[in-house]
């Protein structure tokens, strides 16, 4: 006997039967809080993202928190540089389990045209796992909105995507090459 034929038939159109953790997942996909760390231009597109004109508030993104201890996502648009990634990963750390990355744009990604310097870190999963990676130059507030969609499918079918304990090893791992210096004293000496 499966529960679905527990109903009585005339309740069957006005009854959800679903499991615990199945609701869970589904007001957790829904009601997402993004923290934003707007790098460089693409912060400009997930600024209009939010605005009236895109309204990311009808799917449940509406509230960009500036506290990474109230949020789940973490929206990492530009350019990032070795120097800022020490504060963003205290950022990610502080996040509460489960969290989720948005890589937004090709600086984020792969560096863009910044690649060759020095300081510029030429992925952002280098340093943090990413669940959805947004390439543009800067992508557009559409695409912003798709990559969130997306992630909540990553959200409600975890199997997809990447789980709690590869966040953490990869974070932590990472950790000492962020904070190295660029070059040694004896290096700007000479």
């Amino acid at each position: 006997m499966e529960i679905v034929d527990i109903v009585p038939p005339e309740l069957k159109n006005n009854v959800i039967v679903t499991s615990v953790d199945a609701l869970f997942k589904w007001g957790k996909s829904n009601s997402i809080w993004p923290l934003s760390s707007g790098l460089a231009c693409c912060s400009i597109e997930m600024m209009c993202a939010a605005a009236s004109r895109f309204d990311l508030a009808r799917f449940g993104y509406e509230v960009f928190r500036s506290c990474p201890r109230q949020s789940d996502l973490l929206i990492v648009a530009g350019t990032l540089t070795w120097k800022m990634t020490p504060p963003l990963i205290r950022l990610y750390e502080e996040m509460p389990e489960p969290k989720y990355v948005i890589a937004m744009g090709n600086c984020n990604i792969g560096g863009g045209p910044f690649a060759d310097s020095y300081s510029v870190v030429t992925g952002l999963d280098k340093i943090m796992p990413v669940d959805v990676y947004l390439p543009g130059c800067p992508p557009r507030p559409e695409a912003l909105i798709d990559a969130m969609l997306k992630l909540k499918k990553l959200i409600r079918h975890p199997e997809l995507g990447r789980d709690a304990e590869d966040s953490k090893a990869i974070s932590r791992a990472n950790l000492e090459l962020m904070t190295r210096p660029v070059c040694k004293v004896e290096e700007r000496a000479e």
